[in-house]
């Protein structure tokens, strides 16, 4: 009687054998990928095209973060300033500083600034900031504290789970209102006082945040 299969079959097992493994091993690598901060983004810092210092803006000349995000209180999304905010000061500051040059060309051609976006949640991803900082949530809980850095960098990993945990627990991120846009500020007492505080702020404000699929994915 004729076999069935031929000579190759004899190869199956071993073929099988190797594709498990380099499935697995597709796997691990997924997951060591997927779950680190170099995914999640933490630390990214691109050059932009004009080296703007929040530090020496906001902490040395005390400008407020409103002046040039200003509709982060009344929209979604925080605004990028125009380069109009920008020549506001400087046509009479620093008008002719080489590290402005590229501000002064927007200016002339009526062409925007091509600013490199750093801080960039996924399309199914929805966020609106005047939720957020209209219920006590600062700056510095998503962004750190900006107003110390020369050059913006991705804080947070603004994972989904990093959003949950706050979602869960706000009590450990609400501040009261006129502290949101002071990134300096520290609670009394440190994380008990922070915990204590914001407790308070939750139930007086009457802070729900969902942990429903839908909040965020709509």
């Amino acid at each position: 009687m004729a076999n069935l299969f031929d000579e190759s079959w004899n190869w199956l097992p071993l073929k099988m054998l190797v594709g498990a493994l380099v499935l697995v091993i597709l796997g691990i690598a997924g997951i060591s990928y997927y779950f680190t901060p170099k995914y999640t983004r933490v630390g990214y810092m691109p050059k932009q095209p004009v080296p703007f210092d929040h530090d020496l803006h906001v902490t040395q000349l005390g400008m407020d973060c409103r002046y040039c995000h200003s509709f982060v209180e009344r929209s979604d999304f925080s605004n990028i300033p125009t380069t109009q905010t920008c020549m506001n000061c400087h046509r009479q500051i620093l008008p002719d500083d080489p590290k402005l040059a590229a501000v002064r060309k927007s200016w002339e051609t009526g062409e925007p600034i091509r600013w490199v976006r750093i801080h960039e949640l996924p399309d199914f991803a929805y966020f609106s900031h005047q939720a957020h900082v209209n219920r006590g949530i600062s700056c510095a809980s998503c962004h750190g504290q900006v107003n110390h850095m020369r050059e913006v960098w991705q804080h947070e990993p603004e994972s989904m789970g990093w959003c949950l945990n706050c979602h869960r627990n706000p009590e450990f991120h609400v501040r009261p209102m006129d502290k949101v846009f002071d990134l300096d500020w520290t609670p009394p007492g440190g994380k008990e006082g922070q915990e204590a505080l914001g407790q308070k702020l939750v139930e007086q404000w009457g802070v729900h945040p969902t942990d429903n699929c839908g909040a965020c994915h709509r």
